[in-house]
């Protein structure tokens, strides 16, 4: 038969292929023929696997036996350092780890990453391997570790196996031994979200607090991966909830900065510090804002954080909201109440900021805001939310029953004022220069003006409503104010002979 290369690939001749394929299928038959044909009985592929690799692999003890009975050899390792042994417990195949044993292959065996025959049973949850190593093999080292200084219990945590872990702990393991990166079996369980392994390793006594090398600790890892369950152990042990990393984050920054909602909800109710600040001078806050986690953000909100912190970089959450465009979250901290007035490193307030981003929507939610935080100033006797009718936004106002007023305040702005008389009017009504600049920093030619003197009435609106004012009498008064009684009387003509009018215009 012909028997060139299997392809340019790999380096067996078709024969030794077959041969590969008959173990892996425990064909005893098929390997009984290409060993009569002088078949390679340790011909290895390209990553160094020969035919006992894949019939221990596969657990065909039929094929194992034959192989040996042929003379094969038993600690051949692959590219991988795997030999039969090793990979006959990596897949759980005891009775082929026994054969093995007893034909004498090399107990001391590891792979390249300096798993033995105890971290592959740990790792992949082979109890009853386990069992067998610990009560038939001499000399075994329950806390040997592996070249990333992981033991059998670090790895086992690390996968959720759970009953390994009960075996490794009953069998006397050291329950706080640290990894190359220090983390212990706890940290890794809790990273990996297997809370039931945590539980039973928070039952050892083992330190709750103890940190890894970026001075984490097992709730830091918990939060970070979103594991709600794990959270929950962690903090009903009593772990310290304000433990700090090397950069000073807690576990609620890492709650705040991947969105996990209900590890956040978990964190406030352990009474988190919520303005705790990391390296950067973050708090929570200024994380879920970054990242437009709008629920932690109301969370936090909700749980009364500190607002007008400010970052390495001088800015607060707002700053961080008008700089990304974030409307919706911005609305909360705005309806929460904030100092407008603070700067960043720039000297730039949020409302600037915003401006100069483009984000027209969001520079007149702050404006208005800001107007409505100076009406709260000057009548500290009344109740805003009363006075609403609703509760407070600075969104843009869709309701149907300010359809009629916002139709004049349209035509007012695009078809009767002149240029420059949209600011004579937002002066009039006390409007300040940062606000008039924020707005006229939109320029999209030389009409502009239209698109400004529209966007500054619709911000005027709010205000007039809250204060239980009639707008289109405010309208009148504004406009005679600035010298315009000619289309003050127009526009007070039309709103008295609308019929539709929810409230005409009584001047004098």
């Amino acid at each position: 038969m012909e028997d060139d290369l299997v392809s340019e690939d790999d380096i067996l001749l078709r024969s030794e292929q077959a041969l590969h394929d008959a173990a892996k299928g425990n064909d005893l038959v098929r390997m009984e023929q290409l060993l009569k044909k002088g078949v390679d009985i340790n011909a290895k592929n390209n990553i160094d696997r020969t035919a006992l690799h894949w019939a221990a692999g596969a657990g065909h003890e039929q094929a194992v036996k034959f192989l040996l009975h042929h003379d094969a050899s038993v600690d051949d390792q692959d590219s991988f350092g795997m030999n039969a042994l090793l990979l006959a417990a990596w897949f759980g195949h005891l009775r082929i780890l026994q054969i093995l044993v007893n034909v004498g292959a090399k107990l001391s065996c590891e792979n390249k990453n300096g798993l033995n025959l105890l971290h592959c049973a740990a790792e992949r949850g082979h109890i009853k391997v386990l069992e067998f190593i610990m009560e038939d093999l001499e000399d075994v080292w329950l806390d040997k570790p592996e070249k990333m200084q992981r033991t059998a219990l670090h790895l086992a945590a690390s996968r959720g196996n759970l009953e390994v872990v009960e075996f490794l702990i009953g069998s006397g393991c050291v329950h706080g031994l640290k990894d190359k990166e220090q983390n212990t079996a706890l940290h890794l369980s809790a990273k990996s979200g297997h809370a039931e392994v945590l539980r039973r390793i928070v039952e050892t006594a083992v330190d709750l607090d103890e940190k890894n090398e970026e001075g984490e600790t097992a709730l830091h890892l918990a939060a970070e991966g979103g594991h709600s369950d794990c959270v929950k152990v962690l903090l009903n042990a009593a772990c310290d909830v304000n433990a700090q990393t090397n950069k000073d984050m807690i576990a609620l920054h890492y709650a705040a900065l991947h969105g996990r909602v209900s590890v956040a909800e978990l964190l406030i109710e352990a009474e988190i510090n919520v303005d705790a600040l990391n390296h950067q001078r973050a708090s929570p806050i200024h994380l879920a804002v970054l990242h437009n986690h709008d629920s932690i953000v109301k969370m936090l909100i909700d749980a009364e954080c500190e607002l007008d912190i400010a970052d390495h970089r001088q800015q607060t959450a707002l700053h961080i909201a008008a700089e990304n465009g974030r409307q919706d979250i911005a609305e909360m901290i705005l309806v929460a109440g904030v100092n407008l007035k603070l700067v960043d490193k720039q000297g730039k307030t949020s409302l600037e900021v915003a401006a100069r981003g483009n984000h027209i929507n969001l520079v007149d939610m702050i404006i208005k805001a800001d107007r409505f935080y100076q009406w709260e100033k000057d009548n500290p006797n009344s109740d805003s939310d009363s006075c609403v009718g609703t509760h407070v936004t600075f969104k843009q106002d869709h309701r149907a029953e300010t359809q009629h007023i916002r139709s004049v305040i349209w035509r007012l702005a695009t078809k009767y004022l002149k240029p420059n008389e949209w600011k004579k009017l937002a002066y009039y009504w006390k409007f300040t220069e940062a606000h008039i600049k924020a707005i006229e920093q939109q320029w999209a030619g030389s009409k502009s003006y239209k698109e400004h003197g529209h966007r500054m009435l619709l911000n005027w609106l709010p205000g007039v409503i809250l204060s239980g004012e009639n707008p289109i009498k405010g309208l009148y008064e504004g406009l005679v104010g600035i010298g315009r009684r000619d289309l003050a009387e127009s526009i007070r003509r039309k709103a008295n002979a609308d019929c539709s009018s929810p409230r005409k215009c009584t001047v004098m």
